[in-house]
């Protein structure tokens, strides 16, 4: 295995220092550094984080390669400076089985990129009847703690508490799409003065928030771990800071776009900005932006979700929900929170890696810590290309926008996947 010497670089925007990466690990930390025959790089002005990690990614393989391969999206998430990715459930099949769960673990080990976690089914075929294998999937060789039947919510409250309660035997964490389907019915968009003005069904914030009141008070009576995705409105936020005060074993999750975008983006009627859930208003954002600095969400996710031309280049009513996030994620956060390194490390990478249980992850660069890590060139400018990204599709709403922070080089294991900007392979 080859060894890096990491010259003058900024760990979590300290002082600039040099990192010695040998045999996959950190070997040394401190000024002045040498080692015969290794590979210098010189990472002046350059920031080192610890590899970031992604607890919500949807991958598409099996089923739907025509948008997304696992190999193709590992190659997006080690470009966008990620380690270790969380394969979201809802693939065809459904990974709900060991078997499953397996074949997409492989996959990642295969492709090599990053390390790609199988996010396991909390129900057969997510249609929310009959819990699915979840102590088979616990105890395969993917070992998957993480169940979600994202896309879709684990709307019955008895079969919610039952896998809260399985899980809780192995520390595992149940991770609910908070959406109530009675309420979201032909919904196109959030619910609110835009959709009035637009004539488009609403899709109110009570869909969300009353899913999570629910939720943490049944992982109150539980005593399970409970992770809410995509949280997306101000009054999710406030329960969510009730239960915490409450100690509620509960995590939340934001995605970059619910950062930075508002709901006055469907006025364009272009689909790319269809989103589930939809986008917010200006006030939601500013909560939730609030709400990741001090901690009442957790985490940074993208929810990547990257969907083949024709279903979205299509009319707004028919086109699927979703967007891209690998690549752009960083940049975003960078956009909306500054240059804080330590909060981005702790947002995107520390707490992350402890939810999903990813040991490996998630550490800070120092003696004997495995060499996950990101390289950050914080004074660069790019500009989104659709057709530059290595996703197979193409649906990001950051088309054209120029955007803060690029990835310089991100390392598994103390392997390049990423240097110059460039995917290695």
């Amino acid at each position: 295995m080859t060894t890096y010497l990491l010259k003058g670089v900024s760990i979590v925007g300290g002082e600039p220092t040099d990192v010695l990466v040998r045999d996959g690990v950190v070997a040394e930390v401190g000024g002045g550094l040498s080692a015969a025959g290794a590979d210098v790089v010189d990472a002046d002005g350059l920031v080192a984080l610890p590899g970031l990690v992604d607890l919500h990614t949807h991958l598409r393989e099996p089923g739907r390669e025509d948008a997304e391969t696992v190999e193709t999206g590992s190659r997006a998430a080690a470009l966008g400076g990620f380690t270790a990715v969380c394969a979201m459930a809802n693939t065809d099949p459904v990974a709900d089985t060991a078997g499953v769960v397996e074949q997409v673990w492989r996959l990642g080990r295969e492709a090599g990129l990053v390390d790609v976690q199988p996010v396991g089914a909390v129900t057969v075929g997510i249609r929310g009847e009959q819990l699915a294998e979840l102590g088979a999937m616990a105890t395969s060789a993917a070992q998957v703690t993480m169940f979600s039947d994202d896309g879709n919510c684990v709307w019955d409250a008895r079969l919610m508490r039952r896998a809260l309660e399985y899980v809780k035997a192995f520390d595992g964490v149940i991770a609910q799409h908070a959406e109530e389907p009675r309420l979201t019915a032909g919904a196109q968009m959030h619910e609110g003065e835009v959709s009035g003005r637009l004539g488009l069904a609403g899709w109110p914030a009570v869909a969300e928030e009353a899913i999570i009141a629910r939720d943490v008070l049944l992982a109150e009576h539980v005593g399970s771990r409970l992770h809410i995705c995509h949280v997306s409105t101000a009054g999710s936020v406030e329960i969510l800071r009730q239960a915490k005060a409450r100690g509620t074993r509960v995590t939340a999750e934001v995605c970059p776009h619910h950062l930075l975008l508002t709901d006055e983006r469907a006025a364009s009627y272009d689909p790319v900005f269809k989103v589930n859930p939809p986008l917010r208003t200006a006030s939601d954002v500013d909560a939730l932006r609030a709400a990741l600095a001090d901690g009442i969400v957790d985490v940074v996710a993208t929810d990547h979700a990257p969907h083949a031309v024709e279903d979205k280049e299509c009319e707004w009513g028919y086109a699927r929900p979703g967007m891209l996030g690998l690549q752009t994620a960083l940049s975003i956060v960078l956009e909306v929170l500054g240059q804080d390194w330590n909060l981005i490390a702790e947002r995107m990478s520390r707490t992350p890696a402890r939810i999903a249980g990813l040991r490996d992850h998630g550490r800070d660069p120092g003696p004997g810590t495995p060499a996950n890590l990101t390289l950050v060139d914080p004074a660069a400018r790019w500009t989104v290309d659709p057709s530059e990204l290595a996703s197979r599709s193409r649906n990001t709403p950051y088309a054209g926008m120029t955007l803060p922070g690029r990835v310089v080089a991100t390392f598994l294991r103390g392997v390049p996947t990423v240097l110059d900007g460039k995917a290695l392979r």
